[in-house]
């Protein structure tokens, strides 16, 4: 299916490998990768948090994968190596337990922007040694993390995720979008960046799939909707929105989200209302096996050509995977026209 040849590098030198799967979930979740060494080149090396680089092919500059080597173990066809990528270090700072801070009066992020409380909060936790910031870039709209003040203990994530949860881009016509975080490498070290979740309705095209082309296979997903929409506005008035034949339907699934651009109740249940639209006019994700795509990252926009409308249009990407050895290359992507709300935040996952 491609001439490419993938390439893994333990600390910057290229091992020989047997086969391996590359798995990038998107939405703030951590990418790994698990693959198998001859074990007479694993037994010569002492694996344990070793960083490891996959590259799409020998040529390029910079891996699609950065990581360190958290799990071992031996098979019969020699060792299976799993590493993940800096998002794991940041959801359990590399051990069993959640990577935590306490904030209190004398340490906290009080009055930092999204961005600067971030580059703020790695340095506290020292993570900042695994995620750089140096071109992390701020939310749209800048938000500061002073209303309210975030304390006590907290897992390094969540309070990400309370950040960012602030910040619902309203400035054009269609639905408010929310920001984003996902990691980029810039050819040696794994960057954070805040980005705008893409729009799909004015995309910048990055692939065009097309079922006689490039689709090898397509696999529909039907995702539950939230039929039950609480919109919180400003100065804390709150409008909720029911929608009971949806729930007889598929049973009750909660949404909660914040926008200070409405004032009164009404106009919260009339955007819950539009929330709920949305997600019911989206609420399939597809996954394709492709022949084309593996430079694709997370919120770029693809089009889907088939002789089915039902299918044919404009898609995030919000994940990937590579199955592969060192003479095959298998790829695959996860797609769909996710409505701006903040469900994935709100899921509260760990991975």
């Amino acid at each position: 299916m491609s001439l490419l040849t993938p390439q893994i590098r333990i600390n910057n030198r290229e091992v020989d490998y047997i086969g391996g799967q590359y798995t990038s979930p998107g939405n703030f979740s951590a990418a790994s990768i698990d693959f198998t060494l001859p074990a007479s080149i694993a037994g010569h090396q002492k694996l344990w948090n070793q960083e490891v680089t996959l590259y799409a092919n020998k040529s390029d500059s910079s891996p699609i994968f950065r990581g360190w080597i958290n799990r071992t173990k031996k098979t019969p066809e020699g060792v299976s190596v799993f590493a993940e990528d800096g998002f794991g270090y940041l959801v359990k700072g590399g051990s069993s337990s959640k990577a935590t801070v306490i904030l209190d009066d004398r340490t906290n992020l009080d009055g930092l922007t999204a961005g600067a409380a971030i580059v703020k909060l790695l340095e506290l936790t020292n993570l900042d040694d695994k995620i750089k910031t140096d071109y992390i870039g701020n939310t749209s709209p800048v938000v500061s993390t002073v209303r309210p003040p975030i304390r006590g203990e907290k897992s390094v994530k969540s309070i990400i995720e309370e950040i960012l949860s602030q910040a619902i881009n309203t400035d054009d016509t269609s639905m408010p979008r929310p920001n984003i975080v996902k990691l980029i490498d810039d050819g040696t070290n794994s960057q954070m960046i805040i980005e705008l979740e893409s729009d799909i309705e004015t995309p910048d095209i990055k692939q065009v799939y097309t079922e006689h082309n490039n689709i090898v296979s397509l696999q529909i997903i039907n995702k539950k909707i939230p039929t039950v929409i609480e919109v919180q506005g400003k100065n804390g008035v709150k409008g909720r929105f029911t929608h009971t034949s949806a729930i007889a339907a598929q049973d009750r699934e909660f949404l909660s989200v914040t926008n200070d651009n409405l004032d009164s109740p009404a106009e919260c249940k009339e955007f819950a209302a539009r929330l709920f639209q949305a997600n019911l006019k989206v609420q399939y994700q597809y996954s394709l096996e492709v022949t084309e795509g593996i430079y694709l990252a997370e919120n770029e926009v693809v089009r889907i050509q088939t002789n089915q409308p039902q299918f044919t249009g404009d898609y995030r990407v919000i994940g990937k995977t590579l199955a592969f050895t060192p003479g095959q290359l298998r790829i695959g992507i996860n797609i769909n026209r996710k409505p701006p709300t903040l469900a994935e935040y709100i899921a509260n996952r760990d991975n």
